[in-house]
């Protein structure tokens, strides 16, 4: 089967997100199947065209892609050109939803049969940021797709209340096998690993705990990753006078990564929203129990006895809780728990899930048809 990937973030770009490692780790195993993909990419400094593990990453757009809103703006209008030019040679169009308005509706444009990946769906929190109706644009765009893949059921009962007639696969995402690789310990240190924004990820939040704990906890915060956002990071953790109790890791990925997570006593995972909550699912594989904010897709993979979940973005008890913890006894069971529960989360039989959703996507001729022809209802199927 020959792919069109409307993948947005390259994996190699720095500080790109978990979304797309899941579309790297699906791909590269789909390719090894006999699968030829193409991925559309946004440019930034440092691009080139390249395959890697069988994969053909083209990155699109105009110039080196230095700020994010360049990077944007590229591709959104290179994006239509680019998947017209090569849909020719496609038997399925993917579209990965991105950020702020989650999909440009492609099934309307590239005439082929269309699938979405739903990794993304905030564009109302979004909304309210920039003073912008872009959850309409949100609707819209859901409304024209006939079947997507969503990473979790909270994403998935969000997508089928946009659009009833939706079919939606629920394939999670996977954790790397070098997760397992270290052995864990009980650390000194709290982790906080993610890109660095404040509104989606809670770093504002998070600090404001810390404020209220950290006298009594041994160990430091450590933030790890970088992002749009880490310089109003720095400022804010030098206004809070946390200086002494706050250390930036920079960017970490691949063993240093899985190291960092495994020698942290705590994880905490502050985000206002997620899709899948990927930091929270490979700390665990790692070992360490997780703190996070009780919302849809975190509660999901941070289940009893491997973690605990606060009211949602209540920072005194966020604070309290990362007290509590810290000194609890038993430390090492809870991550036993963590590790047993992160087995479930294999990348091969993930890929194998996503590829016979695309196999099921070309097979339909009643799907295709209406994606090209108009609004007729298909079976409303959720698994």
């Amino acid at each position: 089967m020959r792919i069109l990937h409307l993948g947005f973030e390259d994996p190699r770009m720095p500080g790109a997100g978990g979304g797309s490692v899941r579309t790297h780790e699906i791909n590269r195993r789909l390719a090894a199947d006999g699968f030829r993909i193409t991925v559309l990419t946004t440019r930034y400094p440092g691009w080139r065209e390249r395959v890697q593990d069988g994969v053909h990453y083209v990155p699109i757009g105009f110039g080196q892609g230095s700020t994010r809103m360049t990077r944007l703006l590229g591709y959104v209008v290179r994006l239509p050109f680019e998947a017209r030019k090569r849909r020719a040679a496609a038997d399925l169009v993917v579209e990965d939803f991105f950020a702020p308005f989650s999909t440009m509706a492609a099934r309307l444009w590239t005439k082929r049969p269309t699938i979405g990946v739903v990794q993304w769906l905030h564009a109302r929190e979004k909304a309210r940021q920039y003073r912008l109706p872009l959850h309409w644009l949100e609707r819209f765009g859901v409304r024209r797709h006939r079947r997507c893949i969503a990473v979790s059921q909270g994403i998935s009962d969000r997508l089928t209340a946009l659009n009833p007639d939706i079919h939606v696969d629920v394939i999670g995402n996977g954790v790397d096998p070098a997760a397992w690789k270290p052995v864990p310990t009980v650390g000194q240190d709290i982790l906080c690993l993610g890109r660095l924004e404040f509104t989606g990820k809670g770093l504002d939040l998070l600090l404001a705990a810390w404020a209220q704990c950290c006298r009594r906890i041994d160990g430091k915060l450590l933030i790890a990753g970088t992002g749009p956002d880490e310089a109003t990071l720095r400022a804010a953790i030098a206004n809070a006078g946390l200086a002494d109790r706050v250390e930036l890791l920079g960017w970490l990925s691949g063993d240093a990564k899985f190291q960092a997570l495994s020698r942290a006593r705590l994880v905490v995972c502050p985000s206002r929203q997620e899709t899948f909550g990927l930091v929270a699912i490979e700390a665990l594989a790692t070992g360490t129990p997780v703190i996070a904010f009780d919302i849809p897709c975190l509660r999901e993979i941070v289940p009893n006895g491997a973690g605990w979940l606060v009211d949602a973005f209540d920072v005194g008890a966020l604070a309290r809780e990362l007290e509590a913890r810290y000194s609890q006894s038993g430390l090492e069971s809870v991550g036993a728990q963590g590790r047993a529960f992160a087995a479930g989360y294999n990348w091969d039989r993930l890929a194998t899930l996503q590829g016979a959703a695309y196999r099921a996507a070309i097979s339909e001729p009643a799907a295709f048809e209406a994606q090209v022809e108009g609004p007729a209802a298909l079976p409303h199927i959720v698994r």
